[in-house]
């Protein structure tokens, strides 16, 4: 007898409004709705071998720091700072160590979500 072992298939955003964090996260990753059920949004992974992301709408926001963030990797954070932007989402903060810089971004519902890029040393 083999042993069931559960696959990932997706990370859920607990929200307030589905529809408009979906409609953030959908742009924001050039993706689509792959499955939609009453209070539920699962999108279409935006690359292959990437995990999808779907939204499970909640009557009240999960209080507190994120427990779970999302990172992700673009060498112009510039252009990426200006998108989140103009899509409803803010810049939080800056970082770099020796050899990696990152930006933490909130989505519109406040969600953290991390993108960030290896940096040549010398």
């Amino acid at each position: 007898m083999t042993v069931p072992v559960p696959k990932i298939g997706s990370v859920v955003f607990d929200c307030v409004d589905a529809d408009h964090l979906a409609q953030f996260w959908m742009e924001l990753l050039d993706t689509e709705i792959a499955t939609q059920f009453p209070g539920f949004i699962w999108l279409k992974p935006p690359h292959e071998g990437a995990l999808s992301i779907a939204f499970q709408q909640v009557p009240d926001p999960t209080p507190g720091k994120n427990k779970l963030h999302l990172d992700a990797y673009h060498e112009d954070l510039e252009a990426v700072t200006d998108r989140v932007s103009n899509l409803g989402g803010s810049l939080v903060a800056s970082n770099e160590v020796p050899g990696f810089v990152w930006n933490i971004y909130s989505d519109p519902e406040g969600n953290q979500f991390c993108i960030g890029h290896g940096v040549e040393s010398g």
